[in-house]
């Protein structure tokens, strides 16, 4: 006897026979839609046609002797001298400097290099340094220009640590000319007998090393 389908039973099983391939089709056209959409998007770049260049700057001391300079060794001092020598600092980089400062490394007998405490007061060897605005003429000391002490007389132990002698602006391609000056203070010291005192100033030797220290400006923006 045949079987009777219902017209809703039949409409279902219809509906369930092709759900399945409507969804593909589906899925398929989101797939392709989204797939257009990426690959057709749209950019654009520009860039300076030119190069911009960009170089740094230097910041360069050199030295050199006026006259006999640091060159030129200092002999027999006694208590009471004074012995200058004269050299020309230059800022021979790009930048300008903000501040100098000056140390002075020694080596050799420690009387002339820091001063004796009680019961041996010797004095040791100054350091002072003075600046003429134009160059000093060595043979005669002279300055035809204006003075400036850039450093009164301190002992080569204190001339260890860096000394300040400019904090002002040292512009690029600046030369300060220099007086350097080494004194023995005067003092008192008797030799008996052929005998030198046990701690003494006399006879001794110190190497000196002069070392000038520059810094740069300050730091600056620039717009334009």
């Amino acid at each position: 006897m045949p079987h009777n389908i219902s017209p809703t039973k039949r409409g279902a099983k219809e509906k369930a026979a092709w759900r399945p391939l409507a969804l593909a089709v589906i899925g398929a056209s989101v797939l392709v839609t989204t797939g257009v959409g990426v690959f057709a998007a749209l950019s654009a770049s520009v860039n300076n046609v030119t190069p911009q260049a960009v170089d740094s700057g230097t910041l360069i001391l050199t030295l050199a002797d006026n006259g006999a300079g640091f060159s030129q060794s200092i002999a027999n001092l006694a208590p009471g001298d004074d012995v200058n020598r004269y050299v020309t600092l230059t800022n021979s980089g790009s930048l300008a400097g903000s501040r100098i400062d000056l140390e002075v490394a020694s080596t050799g007998l420690a009387a002339l290099i820091a001063d004796g405490t009680s019961p041996a007061t010797t004095k040791a060897l100054r350091v002072s340094a003075t600046q003429c605005s134009v160059a000093w003429t060595p043979a005669t000391g002279a300055c035809a220009g204006t003075t400036t002490t850039l450093l009164s007389p301190i002992t080569l132990t204190a001339a260890a640590t860096a000394q300040t002698l400019i904090s002002g602006t040292v512009a690029a391609g600046q030369d300060l000319h220099l007086r350097l000056s080494i004194e023995l203070p005067d003092q008192s010291e008797t030799t008996v007998n052929g005998i030198l005192p046990a701690i003494t100033v006399q006879g001794g030797s110190v190497n000196l090393t002069y070392t000038f220290i520059a810094s740069q400006r300050a730091a600056e923006t620039t717009n334009g």
